[in-house]
């Protein structure tokens, strides 16, 4: 497992101890959701990106919710 080392400035500090109160977690785990959520942000991208390339092509079509049942 990997350690970091973070400094923060003290609007930073006082974010994180903010954060902290209100939802009950270490830093640890609040800056961890912050990145995973980040990292999800920037996948969801990612397929966006793609369908509306694919789009662009006119390779996409849609199904009714009739069709997909």
């Amino acid at each position: 497992m990997g350690v970091t080392s973070i400094r923060f400035n003290e609007n930073e500090e006082a974010a994180l101890n903010y954060l902290k109160k209100i939802f009950h977690y270490d830093a640890s785990t609040l800056i961890k959701k912050a990145l995973w959520e980040m990292y999800e942000d920037v996948k969801d991208k990612e397929i966006i990106d793609r369908f509306e390339k694919k789009e662009d092509a006119g390779n996409t079509s849609f199904s009714t919710i009739d069709d997909l049942f």
